[in-house]
């Protein structure tokens, strides 16, 4: 399961990378025509660019420490959609289906332990 949490997280990242980008290039063309509110797009569209990375960091600990790693991802899908919104819900999704991965495999591993 840890593999899981691993490639839904690299997945949501990069279509979160994808998504900033949209949003960074919607704001470009409303600022090109002098559309008001452009500033706010552009600024999230740069934070679901860091959050993406956020959400890539988190997915990359999948395999090493998968408590922290479902922090990280659940923590990129929600504020994705705060940044980007609409843009945001294939990311969001995934990183929710790796975050709850990642804690499925946790759960498993603790009780494979052995006993004394």
């Amino acid at each position: 399961m840890r593999i899981a949490g691993l490639v839904f997280g690299l997945l949501g990242g990069f279509l979160g990378v994808l998504a900033g980008l949209l949003a960074l290039g919607i704001g470009g063309l409303g600022a090109a025509f002098s559309a008001e509110g452009t500033g706010m797009i552009l600024g999230g569209g740069l934070g679901a660019i860091v959050i993406a990375a956020c959400g890539l960091v988190g997915a990359v600990l999948a395999l090493s420490r998968p408590g922290t790693s479902a922090v990280l991802q659940i923590l990129a899908a929600l504020a994705g959609l705060i940044a980007v919104s609409l843009f945001w819900i294939p990311s969001a999704l995934l990183f929710a289906l790796g975050a709850l991965a990642a804690v499925l495999s946790r759960r498993g591993h603790a009780s494979h332990q052995p006993r004394d």
